[in-house]
């Protein structure tokens, strides 16, 4: 075949799937086709969905949690309000027992004050009566009696008086007595009272814990519900935006599809029609190190033969640099590996071997435009890791 060069006329869009090898010629990699990337965005959404539907589910467990706390919550405040209240009877029963101490000291103190003033008077009347001489004494009040019967009556006079100073002090003495018996009782039960209100002061600062550390959870279980809403918001944004991507793939991958059925019907040009450039020779081969360095050597006739094969179609560019550098077809251009190539002339002899067989017009994949490593449902010639279609 006669090879000349000249500069590339134009470059054409095309939507072939590159397959692209990654690191030294034993090491295959290949870029996504687009079918790929739509069945692993399809996969990527519904791993959102399931973890939107988990936090979904997390939400529900909290906030259950969260209500269950809630009605705890409540009954803690109703306790703790029950609980104040008891204290606040207490303290009033306690200021109302001090100060009916308070008025039984001085009601005894009183008493006492009367007991002994009785006492004094009695004894200043027995003193005046039996030990002073006189006129006011007991013998001469009886010795003054005009008869008997009024000695008796002065007697008895006196009897009586000596009755009513002991009676008068008895009950001075007994109503001292009562009064503190009252004291004493009333101290007992403000001790009653003073060891319920610490009770109830204990159970006030236990269930006022309570409430604290409900709240507490509460709160957390609020703060955990808001970050589940944001995490479900946050999942929400990402299916809108994955179901915009598989949209996008979807229709790419069907006009790949459409470009591809053309391709197979389009006009074909034969290889003695081409004009090859300065320099494919070496691009060739470097894009096919790049794209199949690690398989055999049919595999890289195989690859060669696509890129020719594209050239010869009349729906690509009609040159070997149009149709490797068409926008988005083959990754190692995108990814910078191609250049990388061509700076070092990666390519090996087999490489270089396989470009010139297929752009002398051998091709072991017919007509094919397209290669990948396989899936299911896929039709195709199979050539090492590869199939062409």
């Amino acid at each position: 075949m006669k090879v000349s060069y000249k500069r590339p006329a134009a470059m054409l869009l095309a939507t072939v799937v590159a397959v692209v090898f990654v690191g030294s010629v034993s090491r295959t990699a290949y870029a996504e086709t687009t079918l790929e990337r739509l069945q692993k965005a399809k996969a990527e959404k519904e791993k959102t969905e399931d973890a939107k539907e988990d936090t979904e589910e997390h939400k529900e467990s909290l906030e259950i949690t969260k209500n269950s706390l809630l009605g705890q919550l409540s009954t803690l405040n109703d306790d703790l309000a029950q609980v104040s209240t008891n204290l606040e009877g207490i303290e009033t029963q306690i200021k109302e027992k001090e100060a009916d101490i308070e008025q039984t000291e001085a009601e005894l103190e009183e008493a006492i004050r009367i007991q002994d003033e009785q006492y004094e008077n009695m004894k200043v009347r027995i003193k005046a009566m039996y030990e002073r001489g006189g006129s006011d004494s007991y013998l001469s009040f009886l010795f003054s009696s005009t008869s008997f019967s009024d000695f008796l009556n002065k007697s008895d006079y006196i009897d009586r008086i000596h009755a009513y100073d002991r009676k008068m002090l008895e009950q001075f003495k007994d109503t001292r007595r009562h009064v503190e018996e009252t004291k004493e009782q009333l101290n007992q039960e403000l001790l009653a009272l003073n060891d319920l209100r610490e009770q109830a002061e204990a159970e006030k600062s236990r269930v006022a814990g309570l409430v604290s550390q409900t709240s507490a959870n509460v709160s957390s279980y609020t703060n955990q519900i808001a970050d589940a809403e944001a995490t479900i918001d946050a999942l929400e944004s990402m299916l809108d935006e994955q179901e915009q991507d598989i949209a996008a793939l979807q229709k790419k991958y069907e006009e790949e599809l459409a470009k591809s059925r053309l391709a197979a019907k389009s006009k074909w040009r034969d290889i003695s029609e081409v004009t090859f450039e300065e320099g494919d020779r070496k691009l060739m081969a470097n894009i096919i190190y790049c794209e199949a360095g690690g398989e055999p050597y049919s595999g890289q006739v195989a690859v060669g033969a696509v890129v020719i094969n594209r050239v010869l179609s009349s729906i690509y560019p009609n040159t070997v640099v149009g149709v490797v550098y068409q926008n988005k077809q083959f990754s190692p251009v995108a990814s910078g590996r191609l250049a990388l190539a061509l700076a070092n002339d990666s390519a090996t002899a087999s490489c270089y071997k396989a470009a010139d067989e297929a752009m002398s017009g051998v091709t072991n994949v017919g007509q094919c435009v397209y290669f990948r490593t396989p899936i299911p449902g896929l039709e195709g010639i199979r050539i090492g890791g590869h199939i062409f279609y």
